[in-house]
Protein backbone atom coordinates (compact mmCIF):
# COMPACT_ATOMS: atom_id res chain seq x y z
CA UNK A 1 0.00 0.00 0.00
CA UNK A 2 1.22 3.41 -0.74
CA UNK A 3 -0.11 7.08 -1.25
CA UNK A 4 -0.27 7.64 2.21
CA UNK A 5 1.16 11.51 2.81
CA UNK A 6 1.08 11.00 6.67
CA UNK A 7 0.40 8.74 9.32
CA UNK A 8 -0.76 10.23 12.83
CA UNK A 9 -0.15 8.26 16.33
CA UNK A 10 -2.46 9.59 18.99
CA UNK A 11 -1.69 9.61 22.59
CA UNK A 12 -3.41 9.53 25.72
CA UNK A 13 -6.97 11.21 25.08
CA UNK A 14 -6.33 11.24 21.42
CA UNK A 15 -7.94 7.71 20.29
CA UNK A 16 -9.19 8.43 16.59
CA UNK A 17 -9.18 11.10 14.12
CA UNK A 18 -12.59 12.42 13.66
CA UNK A 19 -11.43 14.46 10.27
CA UNK A 20 -11.08 11.38 8.34
CA UNK A 21 -13.46 10.64 5.98
CA UNK A 22 -13.46 7.18 3.73
CA UNK A 23 -11.93 4.89 6.73
CA UNK A 24 -10.78 2.19 6.14
CA UNK A 25 -8.53 -0.38 8.30
CA UNK A 26 -5.50 -2.28 7.58
CA UNK A 27 -4.88 -5.25 9.81
CA UNK A 28 -1.87 -7.32 10.54
CA UNK A 29 0.88 -8.46 12.71
CA UNK A 30 4.49 -8.07 11.78
CA UNK A 31 7.61 -9.61 12.59
CA UNK A 32 7.86 -7.82 16.18
CA UNK A 33 4.08 -9.27 17.35
CA UNK A 34 1.11 -7.34 17.21
CA UNK A 35 1.03 -3.64 17.02
CA UNK A 36 -1.66 -1.34 19.30
CA UNK A 37 -4.41 -2.12 17.20
CA UNK A 38 -5.73 -1.31 13.39
CA UNK A 39 -4.31 1.28 11.26
CA UNK A 40 -7.29 3.68 10.34
CA UNK A 41 -6.66 4.94 6.47
CA UNK A 42 -8.84 7.44 5.16
CA UNK A 43 -9.20 11.40 3.55
CA UNK A 44 -7.94 14.47 5.20
CA UNK A 45 -7.76 17.60 2.63
CA UNK A 46 -8.18 15.29 0.05
CA UNK A 47 -4.70 13.60 0.78
CA UNK A 48 -4.26 10.21 2.28
CA UNK A 49 -3.67 9.68 6.33
CA UNK A 50 -3.08 7.08 8.39
CA UNK A 51 -4.07 6.99 12.10
CA UNK A 52 -3.01 4.58 14.91
CA UNK A 53 -3.97 4.79 18.75
CA UNK A 54 -0.46 4.56 20.42
CA UNK A 55 -2.13 3.02 23.80
CA UNK A 56 -5.24 1.19 21.25
CA UNK A 57 -8.38 2.35 20.83
CA UNK A 58 -9.87 1.43 24.20
CA UNK A 59 -6.71 2.83 26.21
CA UNK A 60 -5.71 -0.78 27.28
CA UNK A 61 -2.05 -0.58 26.77
CA UNK A 62 0.36 1.30 29.30
CA UNK A 63 3.12 2.94 27.88
CA UNK A 64 5.75 0.48 28.39
CA UNK A 65 3.82 -2.28 27.06
CA UNK A 66 3.32 -0.42 23.73
CA UNK A 67 4.64 -1.99 21.10
CA UNK A 68 6.82 0.79 19.34
CA UNK A 69 8.07 -1.85 17.07
CA UNK A 70 5.64 -3.43 15.65
CA UNK A 71 3.69 0.53 15.82
CA UNK A 72 6.51 1.90 13.57
CA UNK A 73 7.41 -1.45 11.38
CA UNK A 74 3.19 -1.21 10.56
CA UNK A 75 3.76 1.95 9.28
CA UNK A 76 6.28 1.74 7.08
CA UNK A 77 5.03 -1.34 5.75
CA UNK A 78 2.18 0.43 4.78
CA UNK A 79 3.84 2.67 2.65
CA UNK A 80 4.42 5.51 5.45
CA UNK A 81 7.23 8.12 4.92
CA UNK A 82 6.00 11.04 7.61
CA UNK A 83 4.87 10.58 11.27
CA UNK A 84 3.50 13.26 13.63
CA UNK A 85 3.58 12.00 17.02
CA UNK A 86 1.01 13.53 19.63
CA UNK A 87 2.00 12.95 23.21
CA UNK A 88 0.06 14.09 26.12
CA UNK A 89 2.55 15.22 28.36
CA UNK A 90 3.25 17.59 31.33
CA UNK A 91 4.42 20.85 31.42
CA UNK A 92 7.64 21.72 33.35
CA UNK A 93 9.16 24.79 32.60
CA UNK A 94 7.10 28.18 32.28
CA UNK A 95 5.94 28.32 28.83
CA UNK A 96 4.50 24.66 28.85
CA UNK A 97 1.19 25.16 31.17
CA UNK A 98 -1.62 23.21 30.39
CA UNK A 99 -3.52 23.37 26.58
CA UNK A 100 -0.41 24.43 24.90
CA UNK A 101 0.46 22.49 22.23
CA UNK A 102 4.39 22.10 21.64
CA UNK A 103 7.30 21.13 18.86
CA UNK A 104 10.19 19.90 21.16
CA UNK A 105 13.53 20.00 19.11
CA UNK A 106 15.32 18.07 21.57
CA UNK A 107 14.83 14.84 23.84
CA UNK A 108 16.11 13.00 26.96
CA UNK A 109 15.12 9.14 27.82
CA UNK A 110 15.08 7.72 31.40
CA UNK A 111 12.91 4.71 30.06
CA UNK A 112 14.43 1.26 30.74
CA UNK A 113 13.87 -2.25 30.03
CA UNK A 114 11.65 -1.59 26.47
CA UNK A 115 12.55 -2.94 23.17
CA UNK A 116 14.44 0.45 22.04
CA UNK A 117 15.88 -1.07 18.82
CA UNK A 118 15.19 -3.16 15.39
CA UNK A 119 18.67 -3.79 15.68
CA UNK A 120 19.42 -6.02 18.90
CA UNK A 121 22.05 -8.75 17.72
CA UNK A 122 20.14 -11.29 16.51
CA UNK A 123 20.84 -11.96 12.92
CA UNK A 124 24.55 -10.44 13.51
CA UNK A 125 23.63 -6.99 12.33
CA UNK A 126 23.83 -3.99 14.08
CA UNK A 127 23.05 0.02 13.22
CA UNK A 128 24.08 3.09 15.20
CA UNK A 129 22.28 5.84 14.14
CA UNK A 130 22.60 9.48 14.45
CA UNK A 131 20.45 10.69 16.76
CA UNK A 132 21.65 14.19 17.50
CA UNK A 133 18.60 15.63 16.26
CA UNK A 134 15.65 13.17 17.54
CA UNK A 135 13.07 14.99 15.59
CA UNK A 136 13.49 15.39 12.14
CA UNK A 137 14.19 18.97 11.77
CA UNK A 138 12.29 19.72 8.03
CA UNK A 139 9.49 18.07 9.37
CA UNK A 140 9.04 19.92 12.53
CA UNK A 141 9.71 23.20 10.16
CA UNK A 142 6.78 21.89 8.22
CA UNK A 143 4.33 21.56 10.83
CA UNK A 144 5.23 24.85 12.82
CA UNK A 145 4.94 26.64 9.16
CA UNK A 146 1.65 24.68 8.98
CA UNK A 147 0.41 25.74 12.41
CA UNK A 148 0.80 29.27 11.74
CA UNK A 149 -1.39 29.39 8.05
CA UNK A 150 -3.62 26.98 10.23
CA UNK A 151 -3.75 29.96 13.03
CA UNK A 152 -3.14 27.90 15.86
CA UNK A 153 -0.52 28.80 18.85
CA UNK A 154 2.48 26.65 19.04
CA UNK A 155 5.47 26.27 21.19
CA UNK A 156 8.71 25.82 19.39
CA UNK A 157 11.16 24.20 20.50
CA UNK A 158 11.83 22.31 24.08
CA UNK A 159 13.40 19.46 25.70
CA UNK A 160 11.48 16.52 26.30
CA UNK A 161 11.81 13.66 28.82
CA UNK A 162 10.32 10.43 28.60
CA UNK A 163 9.81 8.46 31.79
CA UNK A 164 8.52 5.14 32.15
CA UNK A 165 5.32 5.01 33.56
CA UNK A 166 2.68 4.41 34.08
CA UNK A 167 2.64 6.57 37.55
CA UNK A 168 3.69 9.97 37.26
CA UNK A 169 6.59 11.36 38.88
CA UNK A 170 7.83 12.56 41.86
CA UNK A 171 8.24 16.11 42.74
CA UNK A 172 11.90 15.34 43.33
CA UNK A 173 12.28 13.67 39.87
CA UNK A 174 10.79 16.67 38.22
CA UNK A 175 13.15 18.87 39.49
CA UNK A 176 15.90 16.69 38.45
CA UNK A 177 14.52 16.67 35.09
CA UNK A 178 14.31 20.73 34.92
CA UNK A 179 18.09 20.89 35.93
CA UNK A 180 18.58 17.98 33.27
CA UNK A 181 17.22 21.12 31.01
CA UNK A 182 13.63 18.99 30.56
CA UNK A 183 10.59 21.43 29.84
CA UNK A 184 8.00 18.62 29.18
CA UNK A 185 7.27 15.00 30.39
CA UNK A 186 6.15 12.25 29.06
CA UNK A 187 5.67 8.31 28.82
CA UNK A 188 5.97 7.52 25.37
CA UNK A 189 8.53 9.67 23.20
CA UNK A 190 11.12 6.68 23.51
CA UNK A 191 11.73 4.12 21.99
CA UNK A 192 9.29 5.46 19.42
CA UNK A 193 11.46 7.98 17.82
CA UNK A 194 14.65 6.22 17.79
CA UNK A 195 13.15 3.34 16.06
CA UNK A 196 11.19 5.69 13.33
CA UNK A 197 14.92 7.09 13.06
CA UNK A 198 15.73 3.38 12.28
CA UNK A 199 13.57 2.46 9.72
CA UNK A 200 14.35 5.87 7.91
CA UNK A 201 10.85 7.58 8.45
CA UNK A 202 10.50 11.18 9.15
CA UNK A 203 9.40 11.66 12.70
CA UNK A 204 8.30 14.73 15.24
CA UNK A 205 6.28 15.42 18.19
CA UNK A 206 3.38 17.43 18.73
CA UNK A 207 2.59 17.84 22.03
CA UNK A 208 -0.47 18.18 23.50
CA UNK A 209 0.06 19.86 27.71
CA UNK A 210 -2.64 18.29 29.99
CA UNK A 211 -1.18 19.59 33.27
CA UNK A 212 1.84 20.85 35.50
CA UNK A 213 3.75 18.21 36.55
CA UNK A 214 4.64 17.66 39.91
CA UNK A 215 6.39 20.57 41.94
CA UNK A 216 5.18 22.98 38.43
CA UNK A 217 3.10 25.86 37.51
CA UNK A 218 -0.16 25.41 40.06
CA UNK A 219 0.40 21.55 40.57
CA UNK A 220 -2.00 19.94 42.49
CA UNK A 221 -2.94 16.52 42.89
CA UNK A 222 -4.08 15.43 39.14
CA UNK A 223 -7.29 14.37 38.14
CA UNK A 224 -7.84 12.25 34.84
CA UNK A 225 -11.09 14.23 33.72
CA UNK A 226 -8.54 17.41 34.40
CA UNK A 227 -6.19 15.72 32.10
CA UNK A 228 -8.79 14.63 29.49
CA UNK A 229 -10.46 17.75 29.58
CA UNK A 230 -7.37 19.72 29.02
CA UNK A 231 -6.25 17.18 25.83
CA UNK A 232 -9.60 18.16 24.11
CA UNK A 233 -8.95 21.34 24.69
CA UNK A 234 -5.62 21.53 23.45
CA UNK A 235 -6.75 19.02 20.07
CA UNK A 236 -9.47 21.57 18.73
CA UNK A 237 -6.75 23.17 16.73
CA UNK A 238 -5.18 19.64 15.20
CA UNK A 239 -7.41 19.33 12.14
CA UNK A 240 -6.59 22.74 11.00
CA UNK A 241 -2.70 22.19 11.55
CA UNK A 242 -3.27 18.78 9.28
CA UNK A 243 -5.06 20.06 6.76
CA UNK A 244 -2.51 22.81 6.29
CA UNK A 245 0.16 20.69 7.07
CA UNK A 246 -1.33 18.90 3.89
CA UNK A 247 -1.91 21.44 1.38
Amino acid sequence: MSGIELAVIGGTGLYRLAALSDVQAAEGETPYGPPSGPVRIGRLAGRRVAFLARHGEGHSLPPHRVNYRANLWRLKELGVRRVLAVNTVGGITERYGPQVLGLPDQLIDYTHGRDASFWDGEGGEVLHVDFGDPYTPSLRAAVLAAAGRAGVAVVDGGCYGATQGPRLETRAEIARMRRDGCDLVGMTGMPEAGLARELGLDYACLAIVANWAAGCGDAGEITLEEVLANVEAASAGLPAVLEALLG
